[in-house]
């Protein structure tokens, strides 16, 4: 039930996809992702981890999460306009696939706690609750910016029963909370987990995240299948890191008549650094916690300043598999400002009464920019990847009025 992925040729046993990924990190800290690496290999093939997960995602998550054909959007726009309705998830997006296997795992290898980093807070929601569904304490390190952000989220951890760690350096959105988590787990990285919450990281990491997330895929494949008799002509999903990209992504990799688009953020100007997180589209090969990849950075390596109006896309790299795609190019990387993420907000929420995620509303933009200018009369079915609740406040109070919502 969990992957065909899980089968897949990549990465290699060093982690690698073609020149990315890969693991680098202290000699000390290699031991502990190596018995991580051995745990989550023995695991996947195990019945009974399969049979439990498999178990949570039906009757906890609520999988399958339905396709949704968008007929208000699809007669406006011209193309036969679907959804993967991740956002109907339990916890609201797709980042519980990935967490309940990395709780699962943690437990069975007798850790005592679960820690990560998160944007959105839609991760960290996820992972605060797998760790109180399967027992464990849980640490969510999160940049202040985004805490003030995305303020509902950070409640719902709360309630959950994890410990916010407030990212408080540099810019002190996702890439410092990255940063924070790893000093944390560094200091035990024994008794913990680092739970990272995209395929980005160390092997065996993205490797591990991804297979979790090929569900998606796989019942998409299906689905789609059922309702058309046919596969999508185009699938578009929004990359920050890329774990829902990859998860949609994976079941279609090898089907060539199908177009894959993976949508990142152009921000506010993408071509002044700082103003957009385009890593794929502006960035060259580097390596930045613990992982080789394409990553937006200066003369000197060092990670450049990002930004966009979703907290959970502002990173400055991109997980190694995505690189490796573009590489081969295999999936077209292409960009979706704020302004035509926030437009498209608005636009799902009059058009179908389905309020997105500000991350997924950077996919469903440059789909109905796709639709209007190239697609005309195909079919492309958009991985919403979240519901917008976390962000309704945001949105209302800094572009609520110029489309119709006056400040009370």
């Amino acid at each position: 039930m969990i992957m065909n992925s899980f089968d897949s040729a990549l990465p290699d046993e060093k982690g690698y996809f073609g020149e990315y990924g890969g693991s680098f990190i202290p000699p000390q800290l290699q031991e502990i992702m190596d018995e991580i690496t051995k745990a989550y290999l023995e695991i996947r093939k195990d019945p009974e981890f399969v049979k439990e997960l498999g178990e949570l995602y039906q009757y906890y998550v609520g999988r399958p999460s339905p396709i949704f054909h968008a007929k208000n959007l699809s007669a406006k726009y011209g193309a036969d306009i679907y959804l993967k309705r991740e956002d109907l998830n339990h916890t609201g997006a797709h980042k519980i696939n990935h967490t309940l296997g990395e709780a699962l795992l943690a437990k069975k290898m007798g850790k005592k706690k679960l820690i990560a980093e998160t944007g959105a807070g839609q991760h960290g929601v996820a992972l605060a609750t797998a760790a109180a569904l399967v027992g464990l304490e849980c640490e969510i390190h999160m940049g202040e910016v985004d805490i003030a952000k995305e303020y509902p989220n950070v409640v719902r951890m709360k309630i959950l029963g994890a410990n916010i760690v407030p990212a408080t350096h540099g810019r002190k959105t996702l890439k410092e909370a990255v940063d924070s988590a790893f000093q944390a787990y560094l200091a035990d990285p024994h008794s913990q987990l680092f739970a990272i919450g995209s395929v980005v990281g160390p092997h065996p990491f993205p490797m591990m995240v991804r297979d979790f997330q090929s569900i998606v895929g796989n019942e998409a494949k299906e689905q789609f299948q059922a309702l058309r008799g046919e596969l999508p002509e185009n699938i578009i999903a929004c990359v920050g890191g890329g774990s829902n990209a990859l998860g949609i992504f994976s079941a279609f990799l090898e089907d060539q008549e199908v177009a894959l688009y993976g949508v990142e953020p152009a921000g506010r100007d993408i071509e002044t650094i700082g103003e957009h997180a385009a890593t794929m589209s502006k960035g060259t090969p580097g390596v930045m916690h613990g992982f080789k990849s394409y990553m937006l950075q200066d003369e000197k390596g060092e990670p450049e300043e990002v930004y966009s109006v979703a907290s959970g896309l502002d990173y400055p790299a991109v997980g190694p598999q995505h690189s490796y795609l573009k590489d081969i190019k295999r999936v077209n990387y292409v960009t979706a400002n704020d302004a035509e993420a926030i437009d498209a907000f608005f636009e799902l929420s009059r058009l179908e009464g389905i309020i997105p995620a500000i991350e997924s509303s950077h996919a469903l933009a440059y789909a109905l920019k796709f639709a209007q200018k190239e697609g005309k009369g195909s079919t492309i079915l958009v991985n919403l990847s979240g519901r917008g609740d976390k962000d309704i406040d945001f949105v209302v109070e800094n572009y609520g009025e110029q489309y119709g919502i006056p400040k009370v």
